[in-house]
């Protein structure tokens, strides 16, 4: 020790007084385990800058970065049954439900939400993964209905976000049937001729992957996303085989013509405001009206 550390520091603390470091100020890379400095990050959409991971996001910051300016309007989704089975295991789904709503200041797994994207009006739809794993209940599939009601009204195109572990349990049969539900939902937008645009995140799977999901007009991927129904270890020992590299990740899968491209998040809105350009509707012009000609 030197008359440096044993008096001369702590003298300057003194004088300057401690200063508290706020524990959120930086964050690691998952994928590349490099620290990055917490504004940097959000800076950068939640992009690793090191490596390019594209780190999970919640469904309050999709709509920020995809709607223009981050300005949005969200609706109230349809209010539905909180415990229709009285679901308990090791806990009361009532008591979970209670704790995601207070993790994400949310009432379930789906965020809707409506404004312009490249000035044309758009609605979006996310998924919030942190809510009970982005699991598909009742709420979920009634705001996909609500969501796709509103694209028609509007004359307007619907974006969905997938982030979601697939079926929630604890609302057994009835989450199972917001699969077909969620179906209809999408055959309202087709039966209108508008846009359904799915943006695939990390994780997209079980039932969401197996309806609404796979059913977009385009179908994107963020890169690295995994989307698959059954995990790979389920499915390697059912089919006894060893499965290839990269497997159900997006790049894999775009390889394979199940995703058309895989999108950058930072390039996520340019190429959202083309594609609705491209897809707009194609509103049948009405037909010339036929004047017989009456002889003389």
């Amino acid at each position: 020790m030197s008359w440096l550390t044993e008096f001369v520091r702590p003298r300057i603390r003194t004088l300057l007084g401690q200063r508290e470091v706020p524990e959120n100020l930086w964050s690691q890379c998952p994928a590349c385990q490099q620290m990055i400095f917490s504004k940097e990050l959000e800076r950068n959409l939640r992009v690793c800058t090191h490596c390019g991971h594209h780190m999970r996001a919640g469904a309050t910051e999709r709509l920020d970065w995809t709607f223009d300016d981050g300005k949005y309007t969200r609706i109230e989704l349809p209010k539905v049954p909180t415990d229709p089975l009285g679901f308990r295991d090791g806990k009361k789904y009532v008591d979970r439900l209670k704790e995601s709503r207070a993790k994400t200041s949310l009432d379930d797994a789906l965020v809707v939400a409506h404004g312009t994207i490249g000035g044309r009006k758009s609605v979006v739809a996310a998924m919030e993964f942190e809510f009970m794993g982005g699991s598909m209940g009742a709420a979920v599939g009634e705001g996909l209905v609500a969501a796709a009601k509103l694209a028609v009204l509007q004359e307007a195109p619907l974006i969905v976000y997938t982030a979601s572990g697939g079926a929630r349990m604890q609302e057994g049969a009835v989450s199972l049937m917001q699969m077909p539900r969620s179906i209809i939902a999408t055959l309202m937008l087709k039966d209108a001729r508008l846009p359904y645009i799915v943006v695939l995140t990390d994780p997209t799977t079980g039932g969401v992957t197996a309806s609404f999901a796979m059913l977009g007009d385009i179908q994107i991927a963020e890169p690295g996303a995994l989307i698959g129904f059954a995990g790979a270890r389920v499915i390697e020992q059912t089919v006894r085989e060893t499965l290839p590299e990269g497997f159900q990740r997006a790049e894999y899968l775009h390889e394979h013509g199940i995703v058309d491209m895989v999108v950058k998040r930072t390039d996520m809105r340019a190429t959202l405001g083309r594609l609705i350009d491209l897809l707009r509707p194609l509103v049948p012009e009405p037909a010339n009206e036929i004047v017989p000609v009456q002889a003389e």
